[in-house]
């Protein structure tokens, strides 16, 4: 018997691959222990923070946890930097893995587990934690790009439930083309393009390709002294950057954006004042470079230090 409490949803990240792996490794447990079927929510960021969480009891995976989503017979699955302990919810978080390692982890307590799922987990946890020295790193860039690319509700329509079959999956072929044509063309761009926004910070405009791919090879080939490599992009006339490095850099600069994630692959959304990339641009200047004395760059070598 397990001592998991019935949900009445799964919530889980919109956004990318380990948010859909991990929702639905989420929602077959439940169908499992409880018979099922069990509602699937995928939501991001900005949204969930706005969505009234009226549930007696809820599967929360690859969401930042926080004192709101603290509740009795809520269940979170996560592996993102929490300020919050939890008193209410169970919390399992393991900042060096996955969420969708952690609710696998869950599932193969319950003997849910096969070799095509532990591919699939596989490739999810090196790409979504940015194991850039895992030698199938770009096979799991792949499949994170499956989820960018065609959308997760897209995605989900089409394996309707049966993840296994994202193993080897046609559209990969796609997905590899593209990369291999695209890419190339988007690096070099990038090269020719590279934006200084501090000592520490450069920015990467890629306007085709794998944006994550082209940043990669950015750092691998060490084609800037900054250490920490940002992009920025537009949505419902809001800006988000991402930010990655090698050797932990980025998380402190994604922390001074009021922003989070992992040492090396985090993000951060900039002011609702900020609406274009040109505006972004000027914003991360002066936030990255203040007078002294002020805010900010004090901060940020005291955040490197730690």
């Amino acid at each position: 018997m397990s001592d998991l409490p019935l949900p009445e949803v799964v919530i889980t990240h919109e956004s990318d691959l380990d948010g859909f792996v991990s929702g639905h490794l989420l929602q077959r447990l439940a169908n499992h222990l409880f018979g099922g079927p069990t509602k699937l929510q995928a939501w991001n960021y900005t949204n969930f923070e706005k969505r009234p969480l009226r549930e007696d009891c809820a599967w929360v995976c690859d969401l930042n946890f926080c004192k709101r989503m603290d509740r009795d017979n809520w269940l979170i699955v996560d592996h993102h930097r929490t300020d919050h302990q939890p008193q209410n919810a169970r919390l399992i978080l393991d900042h060096d893995k996955s969420a969708s390692l952690l609710c696998y982890e869950l599932c193969k307590e319950h003997g849910l587990g096969n070799e095509k799922l532990d591919r699939l987990v596989h490739y999810t946890n090196v790409g979504d934690l940015y194991l850039t020295d895992d030698p199938e790193f770009t096979e799991a860039i792949d499949y994170g790009s499956l989820i960018k690319q065609y959308m997760f509700w897209n995605i989900a329509k089409l394996i309707d439930g049966d993840l296994e079959s994202l193993v080897d999956h046609p559209l990969l072929k796609v997905i590899r083309t593209r990369r291999e044509v695209e890419n190339p063309i988007g690096f070099e761009y990038a090269k020719a393009n590279l934006k200084p926004l501090s000592d520490t910070v450069a920015m990467v405009e890629s306007p085709i390709g794998d944006t994550n791919a082209v940043v990669h090879r950015v750092l691998e080939e060490a084609l800037t002294p900054h250490p920490v490599i940002l992009t920025a992009s537009t949505f419902n006339r809001s800006v988000s950057v991402s930010l990655r490095s090698r050797n932990g850099e980025a998380l402190p600069i994604a922390k001074l954006l009021q922003g989070g994630g992992h040492p090396n692959a985090c993000g951060a959304g900039l002011p609702k004042h900020i609406q274009r990339i040109p505006d972004a641009v000027e914003y991360l200047k002066k936030t990255l470079n203040p007078k002294p004395g002020g805010d900010g760059l004090t901060n940020l070598g005291d955040l490197l230090d730690g």
